[in-house]
């Protein structure tokens, strides 16, 4: 069943036979695990030892390779059947090494990127591999987990799913309960669903399990895809052609010296032995070797940059690519996002010229330590602390930091901290109270954060506020917000302006517009508005 957005969520819940508040029993799972089968994708059979050694062999050119060492052999030219021989195994050696440990390594990956998932059995969440899901199973969904079954969403709290791998669209989707009403909406708009393979990005939510396995869409896909006939490399094909042309002439020249040397009266076995040592001769023994060690050695390269090659030919092949074409939706990127440009009012920062001055130097040891205008420290601030994104070690490097979360908010806290405002530091002074999560109605996500009462306890990059916070009796929280240009210019009276909260007036509205245009284009959305008590 494929309209489960069209469904309204309770009468989902219904005809999965599953409880929102129970979920389901061990005896149904046990039941449905036999009708439905493992949550896992289905691929062909790995190929034996012997399938893969005789792939190794059956080449036409190590054919004809064979049948000299045999005839070599069986006319007493021991020494020309041992090189053969040799040569032959030689080739069968490096190929079959280099597809068997291949094949070993990706089903050994395999088996690693199974993920684990928070699920509802017999009334109490527990933690079991995403393998044993069944259709029915009410899961969890946090920031970062792998999706790991087609689900129908029942509960969402600011979800974002990262949904490239199936849709192409390279910006994170919003997901809500909601029933869609529309029929025949693509993957990109089925905003109550959420698909295997996917991940999310922010917030959480709950859902239930509506495909499984291979009735997934990433199943399906993986259908496709194993429904293709693997076809022969084009390095294949040309030394098939040659060894057709090699077995053609060497017919031919058997043919002819057995017949020349019989009309001239020659004992035939003489006339055999001769043509089959010129035929020998005339062979290229090592060419085999020679293409088979030339991509093994090609294997083993593209492995230290971690491409792990499965069939040797293959590596030819992708040596003799000349051109890529890919979309621009951001499939084939590193779903990172990087701020350029920092835009408010009557300041403007390239940050791409001053950044580039300073590579390598982005790591927990050394910050960057770069004096800003206020506004743009306050701009800087009000982004990290209106945010859910962190900054952690790098599992490779550990002397530099990544951002985990939102790849837009994960941008806004590395462009921070690469100008000295720390998130972890700035939440110690003034931590968040309260949340209002973004979602796509609202458009917006908001903060409340406690503002310190002690003068020595506030940040620089929020000294402005404070001192503009003193001519008004002071302040006891603050509230952060970002969003889009439009729900934040509809929540918005005044704007702040050489450290001054000015009125939003008709020429300050036009000329905002145009400020966040700019912002826009950058991914850079970020206001600071205040409550006072």
């Amino acid at each position: 069943m494929s309209n489960w957005y069209q469904i309204d969520a309770q009468e989902v819940l219904q005809q999965l036979g599953s409880d929102l508040s129970l979920g389901l029993s061990t005896a149904e799972v046990s039941r449905r695990q036999q009708q439905h089968g493992y949550n896992e994708l289905i691929e062909q059979e790995l190929r034996s030892p012997w399938q893969i050694l005789w792939e190794q062999v059956n080449a036409t050119l190590v054919i004809i390779l064979i049948v000299a060492a045999i005839a070599s052999g069986v006319l007493g030219d021991y020494k020309d059947a041992l090189g053969i021989i040799a040569i032959v195994a030689l080739i069968a050696v490096l190929g079959f090494s280099q597809e068997y440990q291949a094949q070993k390594a990706i089903a050994t990956l395999k088996k690693l990127s199974l993920p684990n998932v928070k699920v509802l059995r017999n009334g109490r969440w527990k933690e079991i591999s995403a393998r044993e899901l069944v259709p029915g199973d009410i899961i969890q969904l946090d920031a970062e987990d792998i999706v790991p079954a087609d689900c129908r969403v029942l509960e969402s709290v600011g979800l974002r799913v990262q949904e490239t791998t199936l849709t192409g669209v390279s910006e994170p989707t919003d997901k809500q309960p909601q029933t869609l009403s529309q029929a025949g909406l693509p993957l990109s708009d089925r905003h109550n669903m959420v698909y295997m393979g996917t991940v999310v990005t922010y917030g959480q939510g709950q859902a239930v399990v509506t495909e499984t396995g291979m009735k997934t869409e990433i199943g399906r896909v993986a259908s496709m895809v194993q429904a293709v006939e693997a076809e022969p490399t084009p390095l294949q094909k040309r030394l098939d052609e040659l060894g057709r042309g090699l077995a053609i002439a060497s017919l031919g020249i058997v043919a002819v010296i057995l017949v020349l040397g019989m009309l001239r009266g020659e004992d035939w076995k003489i006339m055999l032995l001769t043509a089959i040592t010129l035929v020998v001769a005339a062979l290229p023994e090592g060419l085999p070797a020679v293409v088979t060690i030339a991509l093994a050695l090609g294997a083993r390269q593209m492995l230290k940059r971690q491409a792990l090659i499965r069939n040797l030919p293959t590596v030819e092949t992708l040596g003799s690519v000349t051109v890529i074409c890919s979309g621009k939706t951001g499939t084939l990127t590193e779903n990172r996002m990087t701020v350029t440009v920092l835009d408010v009012a009557g300041q403007r920062i390239d940050l791409t010229t001053r950044m580039r001055a300073c590579v390598g130097e982005k790591s927990q040891d050394r910050p960057f330590l770069l004096c800003q205008p206020p506004a743009i420290s306050l701009l800087l601030a009000s982004s990290t602390l209106c945010n859910n994104a962190l900054l952690e070690p790098d599992r490779d490097e550990p002397r530099y930091l990544r951002a985990v979360g939102d790849p837009t908010e994960g941008a806004l806290v590395m462009a921070a901290a690469q100008q000295g405002l720390w998130k972890a530091d700035l939440e110690h002074l003034i931590p968040r109270v309260a949340e209002v999560p973004y979602d796509c109605r609202r458009q917006r996500m908001t903060t409340i954060h406690k503002f310190p009462s002690i003068p020595s306890r506030i940040p620089c990059a929020l000294e402005t506020v404070w001192h503009w916070s003193e001519k008004i009796g002071g302040i006891s929280y603050i509230v952060f917000t970002k969003g889009t240009v439009n729900s934040l210019l509809d929540v918005c009276s005044h704007i702040w302006i050489n450290g001054q909260a000015k009125p939003l007036t008709e020429i300050w509205h036009r000329h905002i517009c145009v400020t966040h245009s700019q912002l826009a284009e950058n991914g850079l959305r970020v206001m600071l508005k205040s409550l006072t008590e």
